[in-house]
């Protein structure tokens, strides 16, 4: 019985498996693929986002995850503009898409084109996180805020091309005090709008012309549409602007991290025009007021010079008395001074003809120092002739010896010997005559080294009794090369064997006369 058993289960396991279908392993891929995408469509999962990785190609593959399980993802290289946020790892996202499957690894994916921020919250977290971060870096320091221009001529303005908020602007402007507006169009929400305020901060400071203070505003909103304004690269922007900025973002409740970075921050659009641009009847009101407090200030100067000069005008004495009374001072000297003159010049001349009694007469003077000066002449010649003869006298009574003479002069003859013996001893010429010879070039310098000179060179010899040239190894070519299809002298087969027995010696050369 067990034998029979046996037996038909061995039968039945060798028949075919009809009822169960057969796949290949592309068609069971193919068909879960096809299972998951017409199960889900577009679906939208929310998780932390984690092993977020960018290729050079352009793709970013991260995972989602929460608490109990992981998904893997991939954003592929068109859809990454189009995200609406930069993706990060650890933060929340809500990300919209479609699951597939690949084939090739036997896994299921989302295939991501829009990422959002998991609620208010996520989005509190990450700006807080992010402005933590710029306050560490000093970027919201005072000292870096700068002065707004007191009455801009040019005012620039970063807003939406469709909206109020320009027209806000323009108007408050055009009311409180005309002037140009450049108007630089932006995205201030959705996708890519961050980039173009960043761009457009960049280029206005660059811009030909630039204006004198620059609004980047936006109209209220929810949180999310204000992420643009909370961007990191356009809170950078702004901090690195060269011109001042004001931002008007929001309403006065709202509150974004340019808002930080800006010089000034105004509540409302219209309050940042408001705060650009002074009102034009204040600024005339002012100027009248100025102009009245200055004509007060003048008339209550001239008011007080005027009294200062009616009291030093007062001080001063009558000048028709201080005359009259000079011009009897000046009548009076007079009067005395044409008494006086004569009777001075009476007393003069009395004065003056009595010393003239006492001078003696000029002839009698002259003939006087002529005399004194003719017994000083013939005094002077009697002493130099017996000042002449006294000389002459001593002169042949000195004693003349012979022998004193000669001891002299051979005393200065040794001596002058000596002299010319030293001289000789140390002369060029002596050295010439032992045998030795000056050599020197074209140039009369002293030759003191061969190698100072080329060969065939050209030079002077000179010996102790006259001058005479020479050139260098003549005959040098044919002994290095053996040439033999010359025909030579005597003396120069004689000096050519002896030279080439010393070619070995270095230094050595020849010498033609």
């Amino acid at each position: 019985m067990m034998e029979s058993l046996f037996t038909r289960n061995a039968e039945d396991s060798a028949l075919p498996l009809s009822n169960i279908p057969q796949y290949s392993v592309s068609d069971i891929s193919g068909a879960i693929k096809r299972t998951l995408e017409g199960a889900f469509g577009r679906v939208r999962v929310r998780g932390e986002i984690t092993e977020l990785k960018r290729y050079p190609s352009g793709h970013i593959y991260l995972s989602l995850k929460d608490e109990n399980a992981k998904i893997s993802g991939v954003i592929w290289r068109g859809s990454v503009s189009r995200l609406g946020l930069k993706p990060e790892n650890g933060t929340e996202v809500i990300a919209t898409g479609r699951i597939s499957s690949y084939g090739e690894r036997s896994s299921y994916q989302l295939i991501i084109d829009k990422l959002e921020f998991a609620g208010e919250g996520a989005l509190l977290a990450r700006i807080e996180q992010l402005k933590r971060r710029l306050q560490e870096e000093g970027l919201f320091d005072q000292n870096r805020k700068k002065a707004l221009p007191f009455l801009p001529r040019r005012i620039g303005v970063i807003t939406s091309r469709s909206g109020a908020v320009l027209h806000d602007i323009c108007t408050t402007l055009s009311r409180r005090f005309p002037c140009e507006i450049i108007l630089w169009p932006v995205a201030v929400q959705g996708e890519g709008a961050a980039l173009q305020i960043k761009t457009a901060i960049e280029s206005i400071a660059r811009s030909p012309i630039p204006p004198d203070v620059v609004i980047v505003a936006r109209g209220g909103g929810s949180l999310e549409d204000l992420m643009a304004f909370n961007d990191e690269q356009v809170v950078r922007a702004a901090a690195s602007c060269p011109l001042p900025l004001i931002s008007a973002v929001g309403h006065e409740t709202d509150t974004t991290l340019i808002d930080y970075v800006s010089d000034r921050r105004a509540p409302t659009p219209t309050a940042a025009a408001e705060m650009a641009m002074p009102l034009r009847s204040e600024l005339v009101a002012d100027l009248a007021h100025r102009a009245a407090r200055l004509a007060g200030g003048f008339a209550s100067i001239k008011q007080r010079f005027q009294m200062a000069l009616q009291q030093n005008v007062a001080a001063l004495p009558d000048l028709p008395a201080l005359l009259d009374t000079a011009r009897m001072r000046l009548d009076d000297r007079s009067h005395r001074l044409d008494l006086a003159l004569p009777r001075c010049v009476t007393k003069s001349r009395a004065l003056l003809d009595h010393k003239a009694y006492y001078l003696p007469q000029p002839e009698r003077f002259i003939e006087n120092k002529t005399s004194v000066l003719q017994n000083g002449v013939e005094g002077l010649n009697l002493r130099w002739k017996d000042f002449i003869q006294a000389q002459q006298i001593k002169l042949l009574r000195a004693p003349l010896r012979v022998d004193m003479l000669r001891s002299l002069l051979g005393l200065y003859h040794t001596r002058l010997k000596g002299i010319e013996g030293h001289l000789a001893a140390v002369s060029p010429k002596a050295i010439l005559e032992r045998g030795y010879v000056l050599v020197q070039d074209h140039q009369g310098r002293a030759i003191t080294n061969s190698a100072a000179l080329e060969k065939r060179a050209v030079v002077s010899l000179n010996f102790a009794d006259g001058k005479r040239h020479a050139q260098l190894d003549p005959f040098i070519d044919d002994l290095e090369t053996g040439a033999t299809g010359k025909t030579l002298s005597r003396a120069q087969k004689t000096f050519k064997s002896s030279a080439k027995k010393s070619l070995k010696k270095p230094g050595q050369g020849e010498l033609g006369l």
